[in-house]
């Protein structure tokens, strides 16, 4: 289930995705198969050849690639995803995140 994200956010990545960009969405994310792991960050493109490329800079597998649906994508999560969008700039969306689940618990 994904939560914490405006639909304006969800509008833009999902029209990058189709104008071929690498775009990059993070938002709240509760999986039974991932404890620990609150926030998911999906890198999508619909040009897979770019996507793979991008990915293995990260050593992400193309087969690791999420393709259901219209949107294709990496899931980062954990320390993967701290790491690829501090080096991609990105990371102010992981802690715009973290801020207000902290203010949350005070």
């Amino acid at each position: 289930m994904a939560f914490g994200i405006k639909r304006d956010e969800l509008e833009r990545w999902k029209q990058d995705v189709d104008n071929g960009d690498i775009s990059f969405l993070t938002h709240y994310w509760v999986d039974d198969r991932f404890p620990g792991c609150s926030t998911v960050t999906k890198v999508g493109c619909c040009d897979l050849d770019k996507l793979e490329s991008w990915g293995k800079q990260y050593g992400l597998q193309r087969e690791w690639m999420d393709l259901r649906g219209k949107y294709p994508h990496f899931d980062l999560f954990g320390d993967r995803q701290r790491d690829i969008l501090q080096r991609e700039g990105h990371l102010e969306q992981l802690n715009k995140l973290q801020k207000s689940k902290i203010k949350k618990h005070e």
